[in-house]
């Protein structure tokens, strides 16, 4: 572990954030938009210690957000360990820390200790053995990788059930950066990369308001147990993710270059898919096989049933069996500039789930990740593309072939089933105040959509 000489609280002599606008301004249409509270407000929230979204208590005050969801305040002041990888994205996260997080933070009498993590996994020990109530919250300067890392290091805490509740805050400093990206969605501000969304994440953890986030507990054929916060890919996305590291100091464009290489070998994946949509659960209570084999570390997942038996008769099977790609996606975005969930804000308890067939030419699915920067690929009215809102799902890789990411980490390609697990967590987000909210967006048809869509959605 590497503790930054000079990051033991605010550095009074900090750079200057280089803001392109008003000092104090977000980086986002709303830019009247005051994030947080009053002081009054933030110090009527002064306890530390959060209870989990899943029970009764909330950290500090209670409040409703434009869209009616349940949000929380951090104490003011406050206090955060910000674990920072100095080699994700281009290298560059620890100066950018100094010119452009470390300056917010002192005048939102935000105070800070930060520590270096030094190889893969390392985030995950730290959390594992960190004494947490000395914390206000974990902030995560990285890309998603890390923040996969922390949740499952609280997740094999022996106090998981009371470290999970620890309020998390993701600020970008990595590749993809899609969790960052979502949030900034979520908070209504316009989409935006690099510097801009790294000031506009910041400016959230000054504002100090929480939200709920789901949980994706994903039960391999192996017995490992995951949790993920993002995504779970196979196929195209996962090859292009993975396949791309060796050009992480390129930064977002990696993605570009990845995508480029990967459809001039064009691959497809044979295997099955099952899931559960949303509307089609008819219980959630555990049954006996659940808990006989559930582990004793995590949540009971009550929707599914061994890896050896078949789905549930209420589960969805898909005919196809070759697959250019499949995306089960907890946000709307999958990276920084690829808004792949326009469909509206994620509910409590359900994920996106896409899939593209075999069959789809090589200029129809750049076609897709082109306009998906834009959040258009839903219009491009591609019949091999199907997408439906479940709450589990399972996928059966024939003979072992494609990767696996998981939340941008590599897994091996072994049968592999998930549910969420709504409101799990607490994360540093909400919509922005002192702005018009846009009205919440109903949640798509529960039947699979497949290209062309009908016109509400486009």
């Amino acid at each position: 572990m590497r503790r930054d000489p000079a990051a033991e609280g605010n550095d009074a002599d900090a750079p200057k954030a280089q803001d392109p606008g008003r000092e104090g301004e977000p980086h986002s249409r709303h830019r009247d938009a005051c994030l947080g509270s009053t002081d009054k407000e933030l110090k009527a929230g002064a306890t530390a210690e959060g209870s989990a979204p899943t029970e009764l208590g909330t950290l500090g005050v209670e409040l409703m957000d434009p869209a009616g969801g349940l949000q929380s305040l951090l104490p003011r002041p406050c206090r955060v360990l910000v674990l920072l990888n100095p080699r994700g994205g281009k290298g560059k996260a620890l100066k950018l820390f100094r010119s452009y997080v470390q300056p917010l933070l002192a005048q939102a009498d935000v105070s800070f200790t930060l520590m270096l993590t030094e190889r893969r996994n390392h985030a995950r020990e730290l959390v594992q053995a960190e004494e947490l109530g000395r914390w206000d919250a974990l902030v995560v300067m990285s890309g998603d990788g890390v923040m996969h890392e922390v949740v499952n290091g609280l997740m094999e805490r022996p106090d998981w059930e009371t470290a999970i509740r620890k309020p998390l805050c993701s600020l970008p400093a990595g590749s993809g950066n899609a969790l960052a990206a979502s949030l900034n969605h979520y908070a209504g501000y316009e989409q935006v990369t690099n510097e801009d969304l790294l000031t506009n994440c910041t400016r959230l953890l000054c504002g100090r308001r929480l939200a709920p986030m789901n949980l994706l507990s994903l039960q391999m054929a192996s017995g490992l147990r995951v949790f993920s916060v993002l995504s779970l890919a196979w196929g195209f996305i996962a090859d292009v993710d993975i396949e791309s590291e060796k050009f992480r100091r390129l930064g977002e464009m990696r993605f570009t270059l990845g995508t480029i290489l990967r459809l001039a070998a064009l691959r497809t994946y044979q295997g099955r898919l099952a899931y559960l949509p949303v509307g089609q659960v008819v219980s959630k209570m555990p049954t006996a096989r659940a808990l006989d084999r559930q582990d004793l570390q995590g949540p009971v997942d009550t929707h599914l049933v061994p890896l050896e038996e078949p789905v549930p008769s209420h589960w969805t099977v898909v005919p196809e069996q070759d697959f250019v790609l499949v995306l089960a996606l907890l946000h709307s975005h999958l990276g920084s500039e690829m808004f792949a969930a326009p469909m509206g804000h994620r509910e409590a308890g359900a994920m996106h789930l896409f899939y593209v067939r075999a069959g789809v030419s090589r200029a129809m699915l750049l076609r897709l990740f082109l306009a998906m920067e834009k959040g258009r690929h839903m219009e491009c009215n591609c019949p091999y593309l199907v997408y439906v809102p479940v709450v589990a799902f399972r996928l059966e890789p024939r003979d072992g072939k494609g990767m696996f990411a998981v939340d941008g980490e590599l897994m091996a390609s072994e049968t592999v089933q998930g549910q969420v697990h709504p409101n799990y967590f607490w994360m540093v987000g909400g919509h922005v105040e002192s702005s018009p909210s846009p009205e919440p967006q109903p949640l798509p048809s529960q039947k699979p959509q497949q290209m062309p869509l009908p016109e509400e959605h486009l």
